[in-house]
Parts: C-alpha cells; sequence; structure tokens
C-alpha cells in the first residue's frame, strides 16, 4: 500500500491553501460587515489561525490542534454577531478566492461545499438589526 492523498496534497498544500486564505482576507479588510469581528489591528494572526485549521481540516499538518487545541468554532465566534448578512459577505471573499484559485471544478466544489455549509453551522444571530 502506497502513501494516502489528501485534499490537501490533492490541492497543493500549504501554499494553495495560504493564498486562498490570503485572498479572502484581502476582502475582509475592507469588509464593513466583517472587519469589526477582527479585534486585532493586523489581520495577519487570523489569517494565520485560519489557514492552519483549513491545512489540519484537509488533511495537512495538526499545526492548528497543537496550537489551539480543539477548533471549537461556535464556541469561538461567540462573542461575535455571525448574521446571515455576515456569512453571506464571508462568503463573497471566500468565493472570489477560490475564483483567483487554480482548482479544478471538482476541487472547487468540494472546497465551496464545506465553506458554506460552515458559514450556515456558524451563524449565531438571526437578527442583523441586532448586529448593529
Amino acid at each position: 500500500m502506497g502513501p494516502v492523498s489528501t485534499f490537501y496534497d490533492e490541492i497543493g498544500g500549504s501554499a494553495t491553501i495560504r493564498a486562498i486564505v490570503h485572498r479572502f482576507y484581502e476582502g475582509v479588510a475592507g469588509d464593513e460587515v466583517l472587519r469589526p469581528m477582527y479585534p486585532e489591528e493586523d489581520l495577519g494572526p487570523a489569517e494565520d489561525r485560519f489557514a492552519s485549521f483549513l491545512e489540519q481540516y484537509w488533511g495537512g499538518p495538526t499545526t492548528y490542534s497543537e496550537r489551539r487545541g480543539h477548533p471549537r468554532l461556535r464556541m469561538r465566534h461567540a462573542p461575535f454577531a455571525v448574521t446571515p448578512t455576515a456569512a453571506e459577505h464571508w462568503l463573497r471573499h471566500f468565493r472570489a478566492a477560490l475564483d483567483a484559485s487554480d482548482l479544478t471544478p471538482e476541487q472547487d466544489q468540494q472546497f465551496w461545499d464545506y465553506v458554506t455549509h460552515a458559514a450556515q453551522f456558524m451563524v449565531n444571530t438571526m437578527d442583523d438589526l441586532s448586529a448593529r
């Protein structure tokens, strides 16, 4: 039996994931809905955490868990009002990041299916007015 290929390996590993996440955060940086959810002055630490999470999720290094423990995504995002509008903005920037990548249509669909599910899962406030 040879080495098992993961989705992480198939798409080009860390370089591909980090390029996608970097492009995503370029969009977040200027987004009036999402930017307030990132209290750090520099988005770099958030970008690194998200890239490490996705690397691990897709079968790459386990750096995320080694540094931060279990992802507990809903708990980590609980302090922020993640509304349906915020999820739409998040997906808009992620779609742009995937469109700028060199994934095959099948890889793009697999990645997109995951992030659309994740965005819906993270919504914790249904009322967009309460987030203002």
